[in-house]
């Protein structure tokens, strides 16, 4: 048996904009999941599926999760982070994150998915609510204090 991991490709967006001199964020309540619900989280985010880009999979997820359109070539790469569950976990566990920025879209968001979020929001950076997803904060926060690198390598 081939003892070789599997790796899980998600993407995230993170959708950001300036208002009145302060910088901030659009995040997601998580519910129904079974994944952290009661968590804030990016408000575009998901698995990359078999023979997508990282991009088309960020842009179907805005259109899917948010309903709004995203031209690739206004998405931004921020960092990847090499993540791994728990331990105990299974094989699958080995996650592989992409995090792009969007800072120009068509529509206004809301929230698609009732199912799996409760509420879309905007938050200060520099006032992020709790609790949030861990993996998703640090990028946040990386990004805000400067510290982001093109890989993180992290558990959670």
């Amino acid at each position: 048996m081939n003892k070789r991991f599997q790796v899980v490709p998600a993407v995230y967006v993170l959708f950001r904009r300036n208002v009145v001199g302060r910088e901030e964020v659009l995040l997601q309540l998580r519910e129904g999941t079974g994944y952290l619900d009661g968590h804030w989280a990016h408000a575009a985010a998901g698995h990359v599926e078999r023979g997508e880009s990282v991009f088309d999979a960020a842009v179907r997820e805005c259109a899917e999760e948010l309903g709004v359109v995203v031209d690739p070539d206004d998405l931004v790469a921020l960092t990847s982070l090499h993540r791994q569950e728990l331990p105990g976990h299974s094989y699958k566990d080995h996650r592989v994150d992409f995090f792009v920025e969007c800072r120009s879209w068509l529509r206004e968001p809301r929230l698609i998915e009732r199912e799996k979020a409760a509420a879309l929001q905007w938050f200060d950076v520099r006032e992020l609510p709790t609790p949030m997803v861990p993996h998703e904060e640090f990028v946040i926060a990386a990004l805000h204090a400067g510290r982001l690198a093109p890989l993180h390598c992290i558990g959670f």
